[in-house]
């Protein structure tokens, strides 16, 4: 992305994820306080492997103008309507996935830690609700550099949260966050962003930072595929075992009512509208041709669940 991207890319939103405190002050306090699962936990399993939803709490928004970027506020909110949802906000989950597999136990995005706001912060515990400690985990993988994703890797006082894992990063999103040349041309509204990434990675020596490029088996049975656009470098994995299929879409949709249901609209977070709508159609083509279950970030928790086609959109079909 050149500057004149930046400025296209919204940027404004880009600020609150560099820590996340921004969250709490977009707050609205008599708009209430999102639910958050109990358990925050959730398995299943995938051939030899268990994928476990492990929720790392929930922030709530007001629905204004800018969330949507592409289309007015009153189709917005008729969509949600339409699903009996609310139309005066929006909740934003955060989930994590933990593949446990013969080859190691895979832990993909982070969320918060202790770098978030209150009700945030919650993996650790889901974490050992499913039996596991931070200890037990040896692979982090990103698959992209927003706060909400990689600040989990550190605690507040600069600790690994995960001790013994090895960081697996996007090859082409490391290179767009870690340019410095990049972060000096940015825009105010943008340093932030950049100045986590640098917390987050800063330091790690070479053998615990394990680059990759899309397209590369990270372990048997676990793939990265380019989903380019919300970031300039963000990832999904398909993770397959003994013929079953499942795919962490990372981003690829904020809302599923929303960018599910309308996959052209953009999300303010999408850093390349259109390549990240070009993406969104991509992926969703791909998981109902292979007949792939899904887990995204941000949708409600157990965040897991099916896509399939629906008029001019898609639909996405939660587990029971």
């Amino acid at each position: 992305m050149d500057r004149r991207s930046f400025l296209g890319a919204g940027i404004a939103a880009t600020g609150w994820l560099a820590l996340g405190s921004a969250w709490s002050q977009q707050g609205a306090p008599n708009l209430g306080a999102p639910a958050l699962p109990s358990p925050g936990m959730r398995r299943i399993r995938l051939g030899a492997f268990e994928i476990i939803a492990l929720n790392d709490g929930a922030l709530r928004r007001p629905l204004g103008e800018e969330f949507v970027r592409n289309a007015p506020l009153e189709q917005v909110k008729a969509l949600l309507a339409s699903q009996n949802l609310p139309t005066d906000y929006v909740d934003i989950p955060f989930t994590a996935f933990l593949a446990v597999t013969p080859a190691g136990k895979f832990l993909f995005d982070t969320g918060f830690a202790d770098n978030g706001p209150p009700t945030t912060g919650r993996l650790r515990d889901n974490l050992a609700a499913a039996g596991y400690q931070p200890e037990d985990v040896d692979h982090v993988v990103i698959s992209h550099y927003h706060g909400d994703h990689i600040n989990g890797v550190r605690l507040k006082d600069g600790r690994l949260t995960f001790p013994r894992a090895k960081i697996h990063v996007p090859a082409p999103e490391h290179a767009f966050w870690m340019d410095d040349a990049r972060m000096a041309g940015a825009p105010q509204a943008m340093q932030g962003a950049f100045q986590a990434v640098r917390r987050v990675f800063g330091g790690l020596p070479p053998d615990r930072l394990v680059p990759f490029q899309p397209g590369a088996e990270l372990a048997p049975g676990i793939r990265a595929e380019a989903a380019f656009g919300h970031t300039p470098g963000m990832c999904v994995f398909t993770l397959r075992s003994e013929g079953q299929g499942f795919m962490y879409m990372a981003d690829t949709a904020n809302i599923p009512s929303l960018f599910v249901r309308n996959p052209d609209w953009s999300v303010v977070f999408d850093m390349d509208a259109d390549l990240a709508r070009q993406t969104r159609r991509r992926i969703y083509d791909q998981i109902i041709r292979d007949k792939l279950m899904v887990g995204g970030f941000h949708f409600p928790f157990p965040a897991l669940g099916h896509i399939e086609a629906a008029g001019s959109g898609y639909r996405f079909n939660p587990v029971a």
